[in-house]
């Protein structure tokens, strides 16, 4: 019965678009991210005074690792040569729209004068996510993140070091003294603004939960 199978095909093809977007979507279904279409859209598992706890999906991004003293030189660095490949340096020459978050994955330092390890990561929009266009740059490349449970503390102002430290510092506390399980040696730095935007910015640090999540000032959502 063709008709049959008609109808099955779109209907499998009309969930995986349901399941697509609920990893990378409209944007406005988040209220801080503002100034692009898509963003990474995520599952809220629970929210206290000190952290939320989300679950995100499986997603394809394109990044580039930078070594260097500073934070902010290897940020300027790294969003150059990621920006470049949204702009036609890859293999299709194609255009590609700029989504939110920017990740930063910062690897710890235990000395000021220690090179930091840095990767930043552009989120790789829904029309890409399956066959993203290949790098021309060695430097840049397709990296799938598995799906995983986040702690999140936001903030305002600019993903700077000095700041960037200080917030996954109290995240860090707010999780140990609650005796949270998280991936040590690492965490995310996530920026949703352009430099241009001067006022209600967001940002937020994440630590990766290496087992079932801590809520314990909150109820847990359905």
């Amino acid at each position: 019965m063709p008709e049959l199978g008609i109808c099955l095909s779109g209907l499998v093809g009309f969930l995986l678009v349901l399941t697509a977007d609920a990893r990378v979507g409209n944007s406005s279904q988040l209220s801080f991210c503002t100034e692009t279409e898509q963003c990474l859209l995520f599952d809220l598992i629970c929210d206290t005074d000190e952290y939320e706890v989300r679950h995100y999906d499986s997603v394809k991004w394109v990044s580039t690792d930078e070594t260097h003293f500073s934070m902010d030189i290897a940020t300027m660095k790294a969003f150059r040569r990621l920006f470049d490949y949204i702009n036609g340096t890859n293999e299709n020459g194609n255009n590609i729209k700029m989504t939110a978050p920017v990740l930063l994955k910062v690897s710890d330092t235990k000395y000021f004068w220690q090179k930091g390890t840095y990767t930043m990561s552009f989120l790789l929009p829904l029309e890409h996510q399956k066959n993203p266009p290949k790098p021309t740059d060695d430097k840049v490349y397709i990296n799938k993140m598995p799906d995983m449970n986040v702690y999140v503390k936001s903030y305002g102002g600019w993903m700077m070091s000095w700041f960037d430290q200080k917030h996954a510092s109290d995240l860090s506390s707010a999780l140990n003294s609650v005796g949270a399980e998280y991936k040590k040696g690492f965490h995310y730095a996530a920026g949703y603004n352009s430099p241009m935007k001067i006022f209600n910015r967001h940002n937020e640090v994440w630590y990766v939960a290496d087992d079932e999540p801590v809520c314990p000032s909150s109820e847990e959502l359905d």
